[in-house]
């Protein structure tokens, strides 16, 4: 059995004190409470690390599953994700 949860993080590397914020959607085992999800969440690639205690976390709450198979979809669909899931540090050496 799973727990489902929708986040919305803020994400960096978009221009200096700049950020988006990026709705995700996780799938975790049933065991694991809001605060082990707020953790995971907060070491996701890309996620801005916290500052003066100011959390990358805008939302956190748990959903349905078909609330999460529809955020699925959206999160395929994102711009900003699809070019973070496409970069590679490799590729970025190789061009400069």
């Amino acid at each position: 059995m799973s727990k489902y949860w929708k986040v919305i993080l803020s994400y960096g590397h978009v221009g200096k004190r700049n950020e988006v914020s990026v709705s995700r959607y996780l799938a975790t085992p049933n065991k694991l409470k809001l605060l082990d999800v707020y953790d995971l969440a907060s070491s996701m690639p890309g996620v801005k690390k916290s500052r003066g205690g100011i959390s990358a976390i805008r939302n956190l709450k748990q959903i349905s599953y078909e609330d999460y198979l529809l955020g699925k979809e959206e999160e395929n669909e994102d711009p900003y994700l699809k070019q973070l899931m496409s970069f590679s540090p490799d590729r970025e050496k190789n061009i400069a």
